[in-house]
C-alpha cells in the first residue's frame, strides 16, 4: 500500500510538467527546423536552442543578444572554447543563416 502515495504522487509530477511544457512551446521554429542546426548544432545547444546542461550555452540568452552578426559568424566558423570549428564543414551561406537565426531568436 505505500508504493500507491508514491504512484500518485509521481503521476502528478508528470502531469504537472506536461502542463508545463504544453504552455511553452519552442519559442522559434526557425531553428527548431533548418536541417544544419538540427545535424550539427541541436546536440550541444539544444533542439529549440534552449541550451544543455554541461554543453553548448544557450543561444536564446543576454550574451548571444549582445553578439555582433561578426562575432557569432567568427565562432561558428573559427570555434571557441569547447565549440568546435566549421569552416570547411559547412558553406559560408550555412553559417549566414545560422547566424540570422540566432540573431532572430534574440530579437523577439
Amino acid at each position: 500500500m505505500k508504493a500507491f502515495p508514491l504512484f500518485l504522487a509521481l503521476c502528478g509530477f508528470a502531469l504537472a510538467i506536461t502542463a508545463v511544457t504544453a504552455q511553452n512551446p519552442p519559442s522559434d521554429a526557425t531553428l527548431v527546423t533548418n536541417p544544419v542546426y538540427e545535424k550539427t548544432c541541436a546536440k550541444c545547444h539544444g533542439k529549440n536552442a534552449e541550451g544543455r546542461h554541461f554543453r553548448g550555452p544557450s543561444l536564446m540568452s543576454q550574451k548571444a543578444a549582445d553578439a555582433s552578426a561578426d562575432e557569432l559568424r567568427n565562432i561558428i566558423t573559427n570555434g571557441k572554447g569547447h565549440m568546435p570549428r566549421f569552416a570547411g564543414k559547412l558553406t559560408t551561406q550555412e553559417i549566414e543563416t545560422l547566424v540570422q537565426e540566432v540573431k532572430a531568436l534574440n530579437q523577439k
